[in-house]
């Protein structure tokens, strides 16, 4: 159950009282990075599953089996590492063939549809592994269509993983937990939707970043982050130092109800975007420098002082000016 809920240190203008170093909520470009790199473990299985395809054309039999027509025979495999966007994968198992004929494009065409792979990956986060998805991202891996006998255990290996990340267990404490919305385009058969990808982001007390958790909704709400919540905390994280949000009301909500007892922050960037959101463009370039100077008091009486002077000259010109 939630803790009993004790009093914030963050005013409803984003200023603590204690003024920590917090980083801003990441933006949604370093959102999608952080899920990328979720997918190294599946790019493993997908290269090593496509090349023992490709090896089994190549040769022209199955493991095991003895045809007068096949070309060579299998000599093990060797390892190497692959470098990508989102970090090394290292010691994939390469196969190998006993005359040492046979060498695999997949590594090539990798580097050449990198982010094509990763973004078709990344998608089986959002919307859910399916035979399509894992079909073409075979695939652009081999330039030929794969088989469905690799199609289909492609489909239950990755299944399989991705179900084992989202009920894996978390530690308990974490420093930070940032929650935001990523939004995607994902795709359904033939039909494209706007969807979002609820997520929390926890940086653990050694300053580790990791996805914690993640909840595909066709629109933020109470109820969408109410379930991520309870999902991480049902799998072990209960203590939180600080959580760091938008001003997103489905948020708040989730958070005062599931982590009462927990500092809430306000996103300084978001809250700044906001603000200019108000502003009309021939005034932005001052508005924001002092907009900004606020933020950089090295007191909170000083950024309150800062702050009632800017409400004083802007809000009653523009009301929607909500700093």
């Amino acid at each position: 159950m939630p803790a009993a809920k004790k009093k914030s240190t963050t005013s409803d203008t984003g200023l603590s009282t204690s003024k920590p170093e917090v980083p801003p909520l990441p933006d949604q470009h370093a959102f999608h990075e952080h899920l990328r790199a979720l997918t190294r473990s599946a790019v493993r299985v997908v290269i090593e599953e496509v090349m023992r395809e490709e090896l089994e054309q190549f040769l022209g039999a199955a493991w095991g089996e003895n045809m007068a027509e096949r070309k060579e025979y299998r000599n093990g495999t060797y390892t190497r590492d692959l470098a990508t966007s989102s970090g090394s994968i290292e010691d994939l198992k390469i196969p190998r063939v006993r005359e040492g004929h046979f060498h695999t494009q997949v590594f090539d065409r990798y580097s050449r549809y990198e982010p094509h792979i990763a973004e078709g990956l990344t998608q089986m986060f959002v919307a859910g592994v399916s035979t399509q998805k894992v079909g073409e991202v075979a695939e652009t891996l081999t330039g030929v269509a794969p088989s469905s006998s690799t199609v289909s255990r492609l489909n239950h290996t990755l299944t399989h993983q991705f179900e084992t990340w989202r009920e894996r267990p978390l530690q308990e404490h974490w420093r930070i937990l940032y929650l935001d919305g990523v939004y995607f385009t994902a795709r359904h058969g033939d039909q494209t939707d706007s969807t979002v990808l609820l997520t929390a982001l926890g940086v653990d007390l050694e300053g580790n970043k990791e996805v914690l958790a993640l909840r595909a909704c066709a629109e933020e709400s109470k109820d969408g982050w109410s379930c991520l919540l309870q999902d991480v905390r049902r799998r072990g994280a209960t203590q939180m130092d600080l959580i760091v949000t938008d001003g997103h009301e489905g948020i708040l909500s989730a958070v005062d109800t599931l982590f009462a007892a927990t500092p809430r922050q306000r996103c300084v960037v978001h809250k700044q975007r906001n603000v200019m959101n108000a502003i009309p463009h021939r005034e932005r370039k001052e508005v924001s420098t002092e907009l900004a100077g606020i933020f950089k008091q090295e007191s909170n009486e000083d950024a309150l002082l800062n702050l009632a002077a800017f409400k004083a000259k802007y809000q009653k010109r523009y009301p929607e000016v909500r700093p």
